[in-house]
């Protein structure tokens, strides 16, 4: 079935209950990234009533077609229909035993900032001065970034292992902060720069492209190094709880 075409920022909360629910029922660790997505999204809207933004109503706008992108790829996922091949690589290892709840975050978090950030900014601003979004652009990205420490938390109660692993080793909260801080940093807006740029008939093989370097961060996620994989793989072994558990865990 078709992702219904949103609105509001109140259908977006709204539909990723669903997905949320629905992956609670699946068993799918799909879940994760909805969870965290729907609470990036509420902060969104509360920056929104509270002018954090410097225009709000484009900031509505701007928040529902790019979670647009995500809800019509998660569908289509479902559907058994393709999706990018961002998205294929987050949504393919959800039924595979060793990524941990956090590696499931960042797979959704590549593809969701490096690649569909861009096409909404582009989308939005067609016909416009792009730099006129930039400040809005980074705030979205400074929303995600300090939800980074309160995910770490919610994830200490989900495995209590990771607090002590933490003490003997930096690696794992390095890898979470750094690599998310690199979604902050200057490549989606470089990507939605360039792709502003580009004429609306080579766009789709500028997306293309850009596609397929960012499924490739895939392996920057799955496979970091022989230290950080013996450490995710200790807390892999000491997650606790059900796929439905752990998502609620995330969204409390």
């Amino acid at each position: 079935m078709p992702a219904p075409k949103l609105q509001t920022i109140d259908e977006v909360i709204n539909l990723l209950d669903h997905i949320i629910r629905v992956s609670e029922q699946n068993n799918d660790p799909a879940g994760y990234f909805a969870a965290l997505y729907q609470q990036v999204t509420i902060q969104v809207k509360e920056g929104i009533a509270n002018n954090f933004f410097d225009d709000a109503p484009r900031m509505e706008q701007l928040d529902v077609l790019f979670a647009q992108r995500y809800i019509d790829a998660w569908h289509a996922w479902q559907d058994g229909e393709a999706v990018t091949g961002s998205w294929q690589q987050a949504f393919a290892v959800s039924h595979n035993y060793w990524p941990i709840v956090l590696q499931h975050l960042l797979l959704g978090m590549n593809a969701h900032i490096n690649l569909d950030l861009g096409i909404a900014a582009t989308q939005i601003m067609a016909g416009k001065q792009l730099d006129d979004l930039h400040n809005d652009f980074n705030r979205i990205n400074a929303i995600l970034s300090s939800l980074v420490h309160e995910v770490q938390n919610k994830l200490s109660r989900i495995w209590p292992a990771l607090k002590y692993i933490l003490k003997w080793t930096g690696e794992v909260d390095d890898y979470l902060v750094d690599f998310s801080m690199q979604l902050a940093r200057d490549g989606a807006w470089k990507f939605a720069t360039q792709l502003h740029q580009t004429p609306p008939e080579q766009q789709a093989n500028f997306i293309d492209q850009r596609d397929q370097q960012v499924a490739t961060k895939v392996a920057v996620v799955l496979e970091p190094g022989l230290i950080a994989n013996t450490v995710l793989a200790a807390v892999r072994l000491t997650e606790r709880g059900t796929i439905p558990q752990k998502i609620k865990k995330l969204k409390a």
